[in-house]
Formats: C-alpha cells, structure tokens, sequence
C-alpha cells in the first residue's frame, strides 16, 4: 500500500489541465474499513495536503458522527477522491474531478483494502461511476434510494456549504438518512 500511495502521489497524467499543478491528496491502509469516495480536493485542501480539511469536511465529520482522529485514522477511513487534484475554479465552484484518476488509480488501491465494510459515495460524479445504470435519475432520486445499494454503497450528497439550497429543499436527509449513515459508521468501527 505505502509503495502504490508513494507512486499515487507521484502522479502527474494530467499535470497540463491543473491550475496549480499536481498535488495528489488520497489516503488509505490496508485495514481501512470505509471509503469514502469524493469529487475532488478544494483550493484550501491543496493547499494543506489534508483531504476534508474545509468545511465541507466538517460537516462530513458530524454527519458520519466521527472525531477528527477517527476520521483521520487510515485503518478507519480511505479517502479516495475521483479525482485527486485540485481541478480548478468554475462558474459556481470547483471544476468537475479530472477523469483519468478513477480509471488510472481506483482499481488499484481497493484491491489494497480486502476488508471495506462501506463505500460512501458523495455527490454525483462517484455515484455515476460506481453506480453506473443503477444510478437515480438525480443525486436526490439516488440519496433517497440509498438502502438499494446497501450493504457496499451508500450515496450521499456533498458536504459542501454551497448545498444550503439541495439540504433546506430535502431535510429528510439529514432527518432519516444521515443517522442510518452514523449508526452503519459505528457499527463498522
């Protein structure tokens, strides 16, 4: 695992689409328990080298009802982001996760993990590469659906801030979702 996280980090496919340049952030252990799937390390994440380190990752932690140390502990949680660079500014937020990471890295790393419990899966681009044709029409149609792809999959939407519209406009996630998402995280550590 050190040697494939070493050449992770080493990577630079798409070293000519970043705006700052390669900077890839993933964590993982051979006894992680959950992976927790991502878009894409913002600004302030490539900034500090430490994935979820924003608010996004904040609220993250409180959903999954986890201290910063169990969060952190690699033998806990993987963080294995679709794409694992900063990708850069859009129009309202971050650019879509590049695609070459999923296709050139994934496989590998969770061939590393043989014993993950649960992949939480947050936002869409995860979703509709792991899910593929079973994905919802929408994030909310797949959310809502989550038991569906229990026990290896649980879809959830991205932490971010900027999603104050999706979470006021669905409470029932935070309602009824998210403590079936803490009560599976705990019994899983």
């Amino acid at each position: 695992m050190d040697a494939l996280l070493h050449e992770v980090k080493q990577c630079t496919i798409c070293v000519d689409h970043l705006p700052l340049g390669p900077h890839p952030i993933a964590t993982a252990h051979p006894d992680s328990k959950i992976v927790i799937v991502g878009q894409a390390p913002g600004l302030k994440v490539h900034n500090s080298g430490i994935p979820w380190n924003d608010a996004s990752g904040k609220r993250l932690r409180a959903w999954l009802d986890v201290s910063e140390d169990q969060f952190y502990n690699t033998k806990n949680f993987a963080i294995i982001p679709m794409g694992f660079c900063y990708p850069g500014k859009g129009k309202s937020g971050d650019l879509p996760p590049r695609p070459e990471c999923a296709p050139q890295w994934h496989a590998a790393l969770f061939s590393k993990i043989p014993h993950v419990k649960l992949v939480i899966l947050i936002g869409n681009y995860p979703q509709k590469y792991y899910l593929k044709t079973d994905v919802g029409t929408n994030l909310t149609e797949t959310v809502s659906n989550f038991k569906s792809y229990l026990p290896t999959y649980f879809p959830i939407p991205h932490p971010s801030p900027r999603n104050r519209f999706w979470m006021s406009k669905n409470s029932w996630f935070e309602a009824s979702v998210v403590p079936d998402l803490q009560k599976r995280v705990h019994e899983i550590i």
